[in-house]
């Protein structure tokens, strides 16, 4: 069993409070984040956007895998996820993460990358832990 951590401080009231995340890694340390990077696209990091970013990094990494079994190796992957946040009731909800993914594999055709990719989508523990629908728009191309 792996565990990684990250600790929030949040300072003052919803609207106006202030916030700061801070990984195991160092990566993010003491990094801003607040109702105006959340909600009014001001600077600064904020959930969604970091769960974006843990699960197009999960899956893209979870294809890598899947190709290393299939005897295979991505020349270049590059996956992009955009989390959608919708009201829900009195508050909100991660509905969607939408992944984009453009690759460039030596030797694997259409069927076999869309396989691949696929069980990547579902296998990735990223995408096993989000309760929201997950679509996958890949494109193989050729180099």
């Amino acid at each position: 069993m792996i565990n990684r951590k990250a600790h929030a401080v949040w300072q003052g009231n919803g609207k106006e409070g202030k916030g700061r995340i801070t990984t195991q890694s160092g990566v993010l340390s003491d990094q801003p984040y607040g109702f105006n990077t959340r909600f009014e696209d001001k600077p600064g990091t904020n959930p969604e956007e970091l769960i974006a970013a843990a699960h197009a990094g999960c899956f893209t990494m979870a294809l890598a895998f899947q190709l290393q079994e299939a005897g295979l190796a991505a020349t270049e992957m590059t996956t992009e996820s955009v989390v959608t946040l919708e009201k829900d009731g009195a508050g909100f909800k991660v509905t969607k993460s939408a992944l984009t993914l453009t690759a460039t594999i030596p030797g694997i055709d259409q069927a076999k990358f869309e396989e691949l990719a696929h069980a990547a989508e579902t296998g990735c523990p990223i995408s096993k832990v989000l309760n929201a629908e997950i679509t996958l728009n890949a494109t193989l191309k050729q180099g």
